[in-house]
C-alpha cells in the first residue's frame, strides 16, 4: 500500500522533475533534483501514513492532512453511490481507489475518496455502505453472493461506434501539442520520411495532399479512439441485483460503479449527429445524489447500438413502453424558431459581406463559403425541428432536443420537485414557453424546450396532477 502514494506523486511532477535534471545535467550537478524528488516522496510517506478513516454506525469519517488536517464527515444516509477505480499499478498490488458519492451539488467539496484499500474489501465495503449495514473488517466472513440478472455487456462489434466520437481527435490533439511543446514538430517534419511523403504529395497538387492529410489523420484519429474505446470499456457489464446496478468496465483501468436503484430517477440517451447517422447511442442514469460532473459515474452504456440502448434504457427503468413512444411535437412556431436561430447569424454575416463588397472586391469563395453555411444552418434547423419534442405517459415525462448533441431524457414524474414556466422576450412575442422540471437528480432541472404557451401548465398538471390546475383556472 505504501508504494501507491510515492509512485503518484512522482508521476504527477514528472515534468518538473525531468526539467531538473535537465539542468542539473548541464553542470554535473543532480542534487536539486534528488531534493527534489526526496520531498515529493516524504511527502507522499507522510500523507499515507497521516490518512486514515472510520465507518461508524451513523456517520463516515475521513481524515487526511500532512500540514492541514482535515476531516470529512458524511452522513450514511447521503451515500447515493459507491465507485471502485484500479489503475494498473493498484491491480499489481491488489488495492483500488473507493469513491463515496453524495447527494452534495456543491463543486468545491472534497470527495470522500479512499485511495489503496485492499482490493478484496471492496465488495464488503459497497455491500455495507449501500446497505446501510456496519462495515465488516478484513476476518469476518464475506457477505453472500449476489449475482443479479446480467442486463448487458461489451461486445466487439461496439468498437465501430468508436470512431464517430470526438475523443481520437482530442487525442491527435493532445499528442501534437506535446509533440510541439517538448521542440519535437520541426524534428518531425524536417525527416526523411514526411519529407518524402511532402514531395510526393506536390507532383498530385495541393488539393490532393490536403486530401491525403485529412485520411490520413481521420484515419489515426478514428485508430486512437478504437483503441480507447477498448481499454475504457472492456469487459463492460451491466448486472442488476434487485436493489443495485453495478457497472464494471476497463482493461488497464477497472472501473465498479454501484448505484443505488431506489435513488434512480430516469435515463438519458445521448445521440451526437455522428453517433446517431451510424445508428448509435449513449445512455446514463439519472441518479439522485450523481451529478453531471461527476463524469463516468452515471454511464450505463458507452456508445453501443441505439436499439441495445433503448433496450436496457427499458430494462432499468421496468417499462418498455418508452421504446417506441411517439413524441409530441411543438408546433409551427417552435420550427420557425429553429430556422430563424439557425439562419440569423448567417444573415449578419452576409449582411457584412454585401455592405464589405461595396468598398473592396470579394473573393468568390467567400460568396461560396456563405452559401455553403447557409444549407448548413438550414440541414441543423431542419434537424432540430425534427428531434424537437415530448412526451407524457403514467408516471414518466420524455423530452428531447438538440441536434449536433441531441439528448432524450427519460425522467420519473415522482423525482420532481418543482416546476418553473419560464419565456424570454422572443418567446412571449412567439407564443411559446420552455417548462423546466427541477429533480434532485442528474443535473438538476430537464427542460421542455419551445413548448406552446397555452400548453405549458397542462403539461405541468398531466405530469405532476394539482401542481399547475391554479395557473389553469381563469382569472377574472
Amino acid at each position: 500500500m505504501l508504494l501507491v502514494h510515492p509512485v503518484t506523486e512522482v508521476v504527477r511532477v514528472a515534468p518538473a522533475l525531468v526539467v531538473s535534471l535537465i539542468i542539473g545535467s548541464q553542470h554535473d550537478d543532480y542534487r536539486w533534483t534528488l531534493l527534489g524528488l526526496l520531498i515529493v516522496v516524504s511527502h507522499a510517506i507522510l500523507r499515507w501514513f497521516t490518512t486514515s478513516y472510520r465507518f461508524g454506525p451513523v456517520h463516515i469519517e475521513l481524515r487526511t492532512g500532512v500540514f492541514r488536517k482535515q476531516r470529512l464527515s458524511v452522513p450514511r444516509s447521503r451515500i447515493r453511490s459507491v465507485e471502485a477505480k484500479a489503475s494498473f499499478l493498484h491491480r499489481v498490488l491488489g488495492l483500488a481507489v473507493v469513491h463515496i458519492g453524495t447527494g452534495s451539488h456543491a463543486h468545491h467539496e472534497h470527495p470522500f475518496e479512499l485511495n489503496a484499500l485492499d482490493a478484496k474489501l471492496v465488495p464488503k465495503v459497497r455491500a455495507a455502505l449501500l446497505t446501510k449495514d456496519a462495515v465488516p473488517q478484513e476476518s469476518t466472513r464475506a457477505p453472500a453472493d449476489r449475482r443479479g440478472t446480467e442486463i448487458a455487456h461489451f461486445s466487439l462489434a461496439w468498437v465501430r461506434y468508436a470512431p464517430f466520437s470526438l475523443t481520437g481527435v482530442v487525442a491527435v490533439g493532445t499528442i501534437a501539442g506535446v509533440i510541439f511543446q517538448n521542440g519535437l514538430g520541426q524534428r518531425i517534419a524536417d525527416s526523411a520520411f514526411l519529407t518524402g511523403v511532402f514531395g510526393a504529395a506536390r507532383s498530385f497538387g495541393l488539393v490532393a495532399m490536403l486530401a491525403c492529410l485529412l485520411v490520413a489523420l481521420l484515419v489515426f484519429a478514428s485508430a486512437l479512439a478504437c483503441v480507447r474505446y477498448v481499454l475504457s470499456y472492456g469487459r463492460l457489464t451491466v448486472i442488476d441485483d434487485g436493489t443495485v446496478l453495478h457497472v464494471s468496465h476497463g482493461l488497464l483501468t477497472t472501473r465498479q460503479t454501484s448505484l443505488d436503484s431506489s435513488r434512480l430517477r430516469g435515463t438519458t440517451l445521448a445521440q451526437p449527429l455522428l453517433l446517431r447517422l451510424a445508428g448509435g447511442a449513449r445512455l446514463d442514469a439519472i441518479m439522485t445524489g450523481v451529478r453531471v460532473h461527476e463524469h463516468g459515474s452515471s454511464l450505463l452504456l458507452p456508445s453501443a447500438p441505439r436499439a441495445e440502448a433503448i433496450r436496457v434504457s427499458g430494462t432499468v427503468t421496468g417499462t418498455r413502453t418508452q421504446d417506441d413512444v411517439r413524441l409530441v411535437h411543438h408546433g409551427p412556431a417552435a420550427t420557425r424558431r429553429r430556422y430563424v436561430r439557425a439562419l440569423s447569424p448567417v444573415a449578419m454575416a452576409a449582411a457584412g459581406l454585401a455592405i464589405a463588397s461595396r468598398y473592396v472586391q470579394m473573393p468568390s469563395y467567400a460568396w461560396w463559403a456563405l452559401a455553403a453555411a447557409t444549407l448548413t444552418a438550414i440541414a441543423v434547423a431542419w434537424d432540430r425541428a425534427r428531434g424537437l419534442g415530448h412526451a407524457v405517459l403514467p408516471g414518466w415525462l420524455i423530452t428531447q432536443t438538440g441536434s449536433l448533441d441531441r439528448k432524450r431524457h427519460t425522467l420519473q414524474s415522482s423525482g420532481i420537485i418543482g416546476w418553473t414556466v419560464r419565456q424570454t422576450y422572443f418567446q412571449r412575442r412567439a407564443g411559446l414557453a420552455t417548462v423546466i422540471a427541477a429533480t434532485p437528480a442528474g443535473k438538476g432541472r430537464y427542460e421542455v424546450v419551445d413548448i406552446p404557451a397555452e400548453r405549458a401548465w397542462q403539461l405541468v398538471d398531466a405530469v405532476t396532477p394539482g401542481a399547475g390546475d391554479i395557473w389553469l383556472v381563469p382569472r377574472h
